[in-house]
């Protein structure tokens, strides 16, 4: 099988890491890198020896499928135009910024029969893939992602930086409709929301609680996630996952407290010896970013779909938009007013501080 010729587009921070992996990944050919910035080609040029274009339009003749590792609001246009030439596409989360333009993008793929697949990279992370069952009909999933501020992926909120991945790795446990969506966030230092929670319940009981936040003291990448085969703790950054492991009785209901304990307050050793089973899986040390390039690359060779195609990717837009529809329509106050609204608010003077100006302005008159 020849090579599969593929090119980086942007050469920022993540697409130095992709041109970087793609020297490890077996069948592929790094041909070239575009990004519209001078001191970023030329640390591309030093780094790779391959061509470097500030148009990425130059390299399409010349591959077969490309990495998009540039801005968000670029995604759109990128993919298009490689999708209309039939070119295997890449593309680093999200999608797009827009549900219409992502849909339309999955359809794309399909129609030229050819891989669409999105940087969902923590469906790949280990202690992610070794869920086995537990993944399996969840009822309940709460997460929180947090990081300092980024100073980068400024040209979208949080919803669209770090909770689209809880909101994706949510997505993968049902195909059902949404019955509900409530969301809040606001503004502390950038254009978009940069603190943001929301609590999405599903058409087939699913209830998801997830919180994101960039401007956070302390980092977090963590789930925990209820279902009828477990209780599973997931930490990311380690990564580490443990999960407990009810008793059949306790899943079937036959389980009676009153009959098991004299005293329920003294029951919890034999709670977590007899009826949940309390393990920490030990995990593979595996590179998730290589490892969604040899999905990438395996989807074409196989002509098969990869983990996070282009449907997928799109679904999690959607429900992106909806929570940042939600997070505009905030109202903080029950009299709110326009400025009250959404995450660009203005927090009312509280009470004894209004009462206290007030005070001496009489004073003073």
């Amino acid at each position: 099988m020849s090579q599969l010729r593929i090119a980086v587009i942007g050469a920022g921070h993540l697409g130095r890491i992709h041109a970087k992996l793609l020297g490890s990944v077996e069948g592929v050919e790094l041909v070239g890198i575009s990004d519209p910035f001078e001191q970023a080609r030329a640390k591309a040029s030093e780094l790779y020896q391959v061509p470097v274009y500030a148009d990425y339009r130059h390299l399409i003749p010349s591959i077969d499928a490309a990495v998009i590792a540039s801005p968000t609001d670029s995604h759109s246009k990128i993919c298009r135009d490689l999708l209309k030439e039939s070119k295997h596409v890449f593309v680093e989360k999200p999608l797009t910024i827009d549900r219409s333009d992502a849909t339309q993008l999955a359809a794309l793929a399909g129609a030229k029969n050819v891989t669409l697949q999105v940087g969902h990279v923590e469906r790949f992370n280990p202690a992610f893939t070794a869920l086995g069952d537990l993944a399996v009909d969840v009822k309940y999933v709460e997460a929180v992602r947090a990081s300092r501020f980024p100073g980068r992926c400024l040209d979208v909120g949080v919803v669209m930086d770090l909770m689209i991945h809880d909101l994706d790795l949510v997505l993968s446990f049902t195909d059902a409709p949404i019955r509900w969506i409530s969301a809040s966030g606001l503004s502390i230092v950038s254009d978009h929301e940069d603190i943001a929670e929301t609590r999405i319940e599903f058409e087939c009981g699913l209830v998801a609680n997830l919180k994101a936040s960039r401007v956070s003291p302390t980092p977090a990448r963590e789930m925990q996630l209820f279902g009828t085969n477990g209780f599973a703790q997931i930490d990311f950054g380690q990564p580490s996952l443990s999960v407990l492991k009810p008793s059949t009785d306790i899943v079937n209901r036959s389980f009676d407290l009153s009959e098991e304990a004299e005293s329920p307050l003294g029951y919890a050793d034999e709670l977590f010896t007899d009826k949940i089973q309390c393990e920490t899986v030990e995990l593979s040390p595996r590179n998730a970013i290589l490892d969604e390039l040899h999905d990438f690359v395996i989807s074409i060779q196989s002509a098969s779909a990869p983990t996070v195609d282009g449907v997928a990717g799109a679904r999690a837009v959607d429900i992106a938009q909806r929570i940042l529809e939600s997070i505009e329509e905030r109202v903080w106050y029950s009299n709110a007013k326009t400025s009250e609204m959404g995450p660009h608010a203005f927090p009312r003077e509280r009470v004894e501080n209004a009462a206290r100006r007030d005070l001496n302005i009489r004073r003073a008159a």
